[in-house]
């Protein structure tokens, strides 16, 4: 991932071009690699990032199983060049997943809700 400078504050950078977080690595607070992501989803109506689809599981890109996390839920470590999702992977196991040739509606709200809700996530447009 290519960072921009740190802030006078010490933090990394508040905005990013959505090429440099595809790919990047997730990991939770233990440092469990808890797979990569693969794509940001935009909410275009509201001008926000609504979430992030991460695959997980799987050998070398096969067999991996998609998940969308709320946008929310992640934090950026510019240290370790990561995202930081704070759940075990126990949690993402068992969050509603899908694969890479049935994707879910996005748009749907009381789809969303419950996304939200798996992760201890306010919804976005609340």
């Amino acid at each position: 991932m290519k960072m921009e400078s740190r802030t006078q504050d010490g933090r990394g950078p508040q905005v990013v071009s959505a090429g440099t977080v595809t790919g990047n690595d997730v990991r939770n607070l233990e440092g469990e690699d808890l797979g990569k992501i693969e794509e940001i989803m935009l909410d275009s109506g509201r001008g926000k990032v609504a979430y992030a689809v991460l695959s997980f599981g799987g050998f070398m890109g096969m067999g991996d199983k998609l998940f969308a996390v709320p946008w929310e839920a992640l934090t950026l470590d510019t240290e370790e060049k990561c995202f930081i999702l704070d759940v075990d992977q126990d949690v993402l196991e068992a969050a509603p997943g899908f694969d890479k040739n049935n994707w879910p509606d996005f748009a749907d709200f009381s789809w969303g809700r419950g996304i939200h809700e798996h992760y201890g996530a306010t919804p976005y447009w609340d």
